[in-house]
């Protein structure tokens, strides 16, 4: 509903701003009878002159409203923007395509990030990104999940929740009895996928992590964290790095000995301060620090019998242990 035409002249400049936002682009103008015209549509009355002046005042405020001679016309639109079409359009992807964020919630963002361009750029934006086997995420408490544990971060609080897995008839199933937790929260991160929490168990004084949409109740404990000392000597990129698919296990430095062609598998995984030296014309050995897990030899078995444990013994044989139950009966 318009107000009095009076009330809306001291909005003018915000309209005449929303004007340009939406309605213009480097492909799409406006002639001065079209911008007075639409303010006119506002309940705003407008001449020429009153114009000029506030498209002068707009680029001194920083929103850069350029004009182009094009014949006998000349016309108007809105120039920088904060973002680039093609940067939302990467923005737009991540979001369609991650199994973490919910469908109404992926609807809600992409809409937000259309208001950044004109109308007719927010179109490119409607765009749907297609990824084998991804399942969207149906809990939007999740978001609330995780601001709550910002929070604790930033005041430097601990946290209590409940943590649970899925049955086989898909129904919550709280580990240890629905015992509450309370963990000294220090960095979350996101890894195959996943939102993780990275914190400090006083009980067991260590660092563990957890998977953000597998915990509940989550609540900030008026109490200060612990484990800083333990925090600040582990490097979050390698506690992750060292981890597949965020499964735990016993710290170990593995050698590797690979096929040449896996140099660029190698660094993907572990990164590329990796140290691969030479073995003979077709292979490199590599020493890798790794949590040992079934989903590491899952990832190693994948790789064909391309790359293969030299050391040490007992990785090895863990690994000839997990083939034999594997398959046999």
């Amino acid at each position: 509903m318009l107000m009095a035409r009076g009330s809306n002249q001291k909005l003018k400049l915000l309209y005449l701003s929303k004007i340009f936002r939406e309605e213009t682009d480097d492909d799409h103008y406006l002639t001065m009878p079209q911008i007075i015209s639409k303010l006119n549509s506002y309940g705003i009355d407008a001449n020429r002159k009153s114009v000029y002046d506030d498209i002068e005042a707009l680029n001194v405020f920083g929103i850069e409203i350029l004009k182009e001679r094009m014949g006998p016309q000349t016309y108007y639109h809105c120039g920088n923007r904060d973002f680039e079409i093609a940067e939302l359009k990467f923005l737009v992807d991540a979001i369609q395509s991650s199994k973490f964020i919910t469908v109404r919630k992926t609807r809600e963002l992409i809409k937000k990030l259309e208001s950044l361009v004109s109308n007719y750029d927010g179109k490119l934006l409607e765009r749907e990104v297609y990824v084998a086997g991804r399942i969207k995420n149906m809990d939007e408490t999740i978001y609330y999940a995780i601001d709550a544990i910002h929070t604790a971060i930033t005041d430097g609080h601990q946290i209590r929740f409940k943590y649970f897995s899925w049955n086989t008839r898909g129904e919550k199933e709280y580990r240890h009895d629905g015992r509450v937790y309370q963990i000294s929260p220090w960095a979350l991160c996101w890894d195959d996928e996943n939102y993780y929490m990275i914190g400090f168990d006083a009980e067991n004084n260590k660092l563990k992590h957890y998977r953000v949409d597998k915990m509940s109740n989550i609540e900030i404990v008026q109490k200060r964290r612990k484990g800083s000392e333990l925090f600040k000597r582990q490097d979050k990129a390698v506690y992750t790095k060292k981890r597949f698919r965020m499964f735990d296990g016993e710290e170990q430095t593995v050698t590797l000995k690979c096929k040449n062609y896996l140099s660029n598998v190698i660094v993907d995984q572990f990164g590329n301060d990796v140290s691969m030296r030479y073995a003979d014309d077709e292979h490199f050995t590599v020493n890798v620090d790794i949590a040992v897990s079934n989903q590491f030899y899952g990832w190693l078995i994948a790789l064909g019998g391309d790359a293969v444990i030299t050391k040490p013994a007992s990785v090895k044989e863990r690994l000839e242990e997990l083939l034999s139950r594997t398959y046999t009966e």
